[in-house]
Parts: C-alpha cells; sequence; structure tokens
C-alpha cells in the first residue's frame, strides 16, 4: 500500500480530533482574522471597490469646491433596508435576553432536572457576547480605531480622508468605522449554531448563518461600513467565542479530564 494512501485517513483523524475542541477553531479562526487584515491593509482597493459598487455620484452644486465628490448610498434611504436593519440590530441584544432567561431557568432546577451543560453553554454564549460586540469591538476599537466610515470620506461625498483597515491614523474620534458593532452582533448570532441539538444544526444551521450576513450586507450597501469592517467584525466574534470556549474547556479539564465543552 503507497505511503499516502496509509497517512490520508491519519491525518482526516487529526483533523478531527483538531476541531472538536474549541482550541482548534480558535487557533484557525485568529489566523484567519489577521490574514484578512493583513489582506486588506496591503490591498485597500478591495473595500474602495465595494464601496464604489454601492455609490451612486451625483453633481455637485456650485457652492462646493472643485473636485469634490458629490452623491449617496442610495440603499440606505429605502424604507424596507432601513427597518430590516432596525430589526437585525436590536436582533443579537434580544437573543441574549433570552438566553440569559433560560440560564436563570436552568440555575433553578436541582438534582435531575439541573443540566451543568446547559449552564456552560448558555454562559459561554452571554460572556463571549459581553466581551465580543460588547467591550472589545463598541468600547475599544470603534473608540480608538480613528477610521471614518465611507459616506464621511471624500471619496464617497464626506470630508473626510480615506483610511485603510487597520491604519487607526484617521479623523474618526468616535463611534468609528473599524470594525462594525452590528456585523460583531451578527456574527455572533450564527456561533449559536453550537447551541442547537446536533441533529437540527445542519437543518437550521444554514438559515441562521444567512441572517446573520444581512446585517453587515446591509451595513456596507448603506455606506455605513467597509466590507473589511464587516468581514472582520463578524468573524471576531467567531474568534471570541471560540476563546471563551477554550477556557471554559481548560478550566474543565483541571477538574474533570474527560468533559468537552460543546462546541
Amino acid at each position: 500500500m503507497p505511503l499516502h494512501s496509509r497517512t490520508a485517513p491519519h491525518r482526516r483523524i487529526a483533523a478531527r480530533r483538531f476541531f472538536a475542541r474549541p482550541t482548534g477553531w480558535l487557533l484557525t479562526l485568529m489566523i484567519l482574522w489577521w490574514v484578512l487584515l493583513a489582506t486588506f491593509y496591503l490591498f485597500p482597493q478591495i473595500d474602495l471597490a465595494v464601496a464604489h459598487a454601492f455609490f451612486e455620484e451625483a453633481v455637485c452644486g456650485q457652492a462646493v469646491d472643485q473636485g469634490r465628490v458629490c452623491g449617496s448610498f442610495p440603499y440606505g434611504a429605502e424604507t424596507v433596508f432601513v427597518v430590516i436593519r432596525r430589526i437585525l440590530f436590536y436582533l443579537p441584544s434580544l437573543t441574549a435576553i433570552y438566553i440569559l432567561y433560560r440560564l436563570i431557568a436552568n440555575l433553578q432546577h436541582h438534582g435531575a432536572t439541573y443540566s451543568p451543560r446547559k449552564t456552560r453553554d448558555y454562559s459561554i454564549a452571554l460572556i463571549a457576547f459581553l466581551i465580543g460586540p460588547y467591550v472589545l469591538v463598541n468600547l475599544i476599537l470603534k473608540q480608538i480605531s480613528n477610521r471614518p466610515r465611507p459616506y464621511e470620506t471624500d471619496l464617497f461625498g464626506g470630508g473626510e480622508a480615506f483610511v485603510r483597515a487597520g491604519d487607526f491614523q484617521g479623523a474618526c474620534v468616535g463611534n468609528c468605522s473599524f470594525i462594525s458593532g452590528e456585523a460583531a452582533g451578527a456574527g455572533w448570532l450564527a456561533c449559536l449554531i453550537v447551541l442547537l441539538p446536533k441533529p437540527l444544526r445542519p437543518v437550521l444551521g444554514p438559515p441562521l448563518i444567512a441572517v446573520s450576513l444581512v446585517s453587515p450586507a446591509l451595513r456596507t450597501s448603506f455606506g455605513g461600513h467597509y466590507f473589511s469592517d464587516v468581514t472582520l467584525g463578524w468573524l471576531s466574534s467567531l474568534v471570541i467565542y471560540a476563546g471563551v470556549a477554550a477556557c471554559f474547556e481548560m478550566s474543565q479539564r483541571r477538574g474533570k479530564r474527560n468533559s468537552q465543552t460543546n462546541l
């Protein structure tokens, strides 16, 4: 038997073991996040091309400086899209409140009706929501990244200079474009696939992911964020979720070596 035929099954087994643990997902997703950031930084034309696809240039008035670009992102004025965006804006927070309710209800059970796995899984979801979309994105990165939003830049009708992803040298002073908080919330929703019973994941997982991608798409089409902002925002929640799950698993190993986290 050829050597590659013998080693292929072992590689598949090793890969399955690697991704059976949150640490495997954490390492993979973190590397992917940094690779994408480097790609967007080195090739800013990706952000510009996507933003231009949604921007509609208009004729400037006589009072506007010569050479100024005028126009707008017309999808941002569509009532249907605005309503959908508003619903999706609150959906992660409402979902987190529901998970908190389920956690409290589970903690009130005793004996055979209490589920340690539910407590662990609900806790991971809530902690990941607080650390990711709320603290890391909205309270930290969006306040210090200094990246103007597309509609704020002079390439798309604004007055600020374009800043590539990860530059942190822009003129924005707060609630900036890098990275998208709504995309991070949407990415957290996608992570909730792990809370579904395993037989239902192939059925309900794809629709959940599809819904989680609508918000980033709308933010890009509205000119509120660049493609890099929503991509890295969405992916950041997956990284945080895997990181929190990995911490829980490492803590469990110290007390019970054979327990595994539901991820």
